[in-house]
């Protein structure tokens, strides 16, 4: 399977920002536990190129992305570090053109039609709506997908989803997987609570199965 094909298997895409680099392997264990064999890795700490290439090496099994790629350098390092997909908050057609040369899956995000059209010219139809509840959340979502749904685009919600609000995005056919940091807190990865993190984790996949069986 391909990246796509892979997220929209697994529906669930949780957003970490790790302090310290060899936390990320207890991290993937829990997950893992919980069957949620993916993790979006922010670039936004000095630990995650180290923590991209330990999840990367040590979890062949696992689907690691790097997020908050914001420079074609970030491009480069995800690239380097072994991840498998690179995510952005926006929309830059110089790090997508990057992201093409280095034969780097990548997820741009997108809060307007301009945005959403941006991305189209770059042929690029999987994007992360962001931040996903501020902007309006489901009802902003469906209105504006509407004029594009021809186009085949997919969407991948994040930004301030939660356990309680999760089904109501994976119920939209426009929803490939959705995005969270809920069940990674970075205060439960600082404290190292990897039974919360994978009863949490466990929750959520709890509920992607119950959509599945709903829609």
């Amino acid at each position: 399977m391909n990246v796509d094909e892979r997220l929209a298997a697994i529906r669930i895409i949780p957003v970490v920002a790790i302090g310290r680099s060899h936390d990320v392997v207890p991290l993937c264990e829990a997950l893992l536990r919980a069957e949620l064999p993916c993790a979006e890795i922010t670039l936004r700490t000095d630990a995650a190129k180290d923590a991209l290439e330990l999840a990367a090496s040590e979890f062949p099994e696992f689907l690691v992305g790097a997020g908050t790629v914001t420079t074609p350098k970030d491009v480069q390092t995800a690239k380097e570090a072994g991840a498998s997909f690179a995510v952005a908050p926006g929309l830059n057609s110089v790090i997508i053109e990057r992201a093409k040369e280095v034969g780097l899956p990548f997820l741009p995000g997108v809060a307007t039609p301009s945005d959403v059209e941006a991305a189209l010219q770059a042929d690029c139809t999987t994007l992360k709506f962001f931040p996903a509840e501020p902007l309006g959340g489901v009802g902003m979502l469906k209105a504006m997908y509407a004029p594009y749904r021809h186009r085949g685009l997919q969407f991948i919600p994040t930004g301030g989803i939660t356990a309680e609000n999760l089904a109501r995005y994976l119920e939209e056919p426009a929803v490939t997987a959705v995005g969270g940091s809920w069940m990674v807190a970075p205060s439960l990865v600082e404290a190292k609570d990897w039974r919360t993190i994978e009863a949490l984790a466990r929750e959520a996949v709890a509920i992607v199965q119950h959509t599945r069986h709903q829609v």
